[in-house]
């Protein structure tokens, strides 16, 4: 089951998800980044260090898959966990925290034992939502113009490289990029090529054959071989390798046989 939440949260957030006792077909699976951060909580433990924030990451991890659970989470747009930390969103590069961590042990404790007791996926979304309102406090905006800006120009399509895009801002080089890995979590050279793998990812979701080299011209890669190392470097896997161990869901793959 899934909700958007309205404004303010909407700015930040991309959805709520709830799933529970999902029979998955894999024992492990690779999850490949996607560069935005997720707040995961188990709803089936009362322990807090199972449950957290996890930053935006650079590499595919191999994570153990489970046939009964429930999990309750928020997905972040691209650049909208900050609000939520107290501290640089680029501390949490490849990392995450505990829920405990996150907003204080007492709590986190009350708000796992109210979303538990909640008899439906809406009020627990209601609850976890106002909690996120909570934590973030007064911290609901945007910060420089310049990091929107830059966002927009990544995620939209191939608009130049990072540098170029960091001198229309009106910053310098320097400070730019610590602007942009404060509030996204990770450098604007880094999230610009993520984003480019992300786009080669859901541009061959639904095809059996691909032309690699069509796909890579499109998106601004110099050629094949540019492509190859990119998703070599994020997924861990060749185009090819992911064609064939690739799941219905597009951030998930299956381990190698």
């Amino acid at each position: 089951m899934y909700y958007i939440p309205g404004p303010p949260l909407s700015e930040f957030v991309s959805i709520f998800w709830h799933f529970k006792g999902v029979e998955v077909p894999n024992a492990k699976e690779r999850v490949l980044p996607t560069g935005s951060v997720d707040l995961i909580i188990r709803l089936d433990s009362g322990r807090s260090a199972d449950s957290g924030i996890v930053g935006p990451r650079t590499r595919s991890v191999v994570i153990q898959t489970m046939s009964s659970y429930e999990l309750i989470g928020v997905h972040f747009r691209p650049g909208g966990g900050f609000p939520f930390l107290k501290f640089p969103m680029g501390n949490l590069q490849d990392a995450g925290i505990s829920l405990g961590d996150l907003c204080g042990e007492g709590h986190s404790q009350r708000l796992l034992c109210m979303m538990h007791d909640a008899p439906t996926a809406a009020a627990k979304f209601r609850i976890l939502e106002r909690s996120l309102l909570e934590l973030a406090g007064d911290r609901l905006y945007r910060h420089p113009a310049a990091v929107s800006f830059a966002m927009r120009a990544f995620c939209s399509g191939p608009h130049g490289s990072a540098a170029e895009i960091a001198e229309k801002t009106g910053y310098s080089q320097r400070h730019f990029i610590e602007l942009f890995r404060n509030e996204v979590g990770l450098t604007p050279k880094k999230f610009h090529r993520l984003r480019r793998f992300r786009k080669v990812i859901e541009a061959v979701q639904r095809q059996t054959v691909v032309d690699w080299a069509d796909i890579g011209s499109s998106l601004g890669y110099f050629d094949q071989a540019h492509l190859i190392h990119d998703f070599r470097e994020f997924s861990d896997l060749s185009p090819e390798q992911y064609l064939r161990l690739r799941t219905p869901f597009i951030n998930h793959v299956r381990l190698a046989d």
